[in-house]
């Protein structure tokens, strides 16, 4: 993957919950696989104004949230992103893309204007996923397969916000959630690219189907 200002050195993280490994740094950009919680992968650098960084583990080589990456300083295990310069990672370049067709067909290649008019508005004017298990989620429990036949064969509305869906990650208040008939502890939604089942009480990711 070529990436302007490719990093010199690495620095080695550790991964905090079940992370989602996207080929571009972004949201709109497609699952290639994931990386499971305490696996640990060489992170080549970070985007400075964005919070995604480029690694390599696990036979993957992709982009993932900073904020779920754990680093050592000194004596503490921190996220990374947030930390970035203590921790002395490398700052890379967004790679630039061909509009054409650097976009995955899934999202149509929406740029950021579009992707705000998604989730009813400019990016930043609809609040991002809540950060979750940024200290390792617990297993999520496997859904019945009455839950799981609904929700894949019911499909909704897709929305892209701010952040990456994990375990435990809240979804805004103004974002819509779904019931699933008879079900009264589940909801699900479309969030960046993925269903997921929620939590109707704290609004939390519980699941997500990958």
């Amino acid at each position: 993957m070529a990436v302007a200002g490719a990093a010199s050195a690495q620095t080695m993280a550790t991964v905090s919950t079940d992370l989602n490994v996207r080929s571009g740094p972004g949201v709109q950009h497609g699952v290639i696989g994931a990386i499971g919680t305490g696996g640990e992968v060489s992170v080549l650098g970070c985007i400075d104004s964005a919070n995604w960084c480029q690694i390599s583990g696990n036979g993957l080589e992709g982009w993932a949230y900073g904020d779920y990456l754990n680093v050592k300083a000194g004596d503490e295990v921190v996220s990374l992103y947030p930390n970035r310069e203590t921790v002395g990672v490398t700052i890379i370049e967004a790679p630039v893309e061909d509009p054409t067709t650097g976009q995955d067909a899934a999202v149509g290649g929406l740029g950021g204007a579009a992707m705000g008019a998604l989730i009813g508005g400019p990016i930043g004017a609809v609040a991002g996923l809540a950060i979750g298990g940024a200290t390792g989620a617990a297993a999520a429990e496997e859904p019945t397969t009455e839950v799981t036949t609904y929700v894949t064969s019911n499909a909704v509305d897709p929305i892209y916000l701010d952040g990456e869906v994990v375990l435990g990650a809240g979804i805004p208040e103004n974002v819509t959630i779904y019931e699933i008939p008879d079900q009264p502890d589940y909801r699900y939604a479309q969030i960046n690219g993925q269903t997921v089942l929620v939590d109707p009480n704290d609004r939390q990711i519980t699941y997500i189907y990958r």
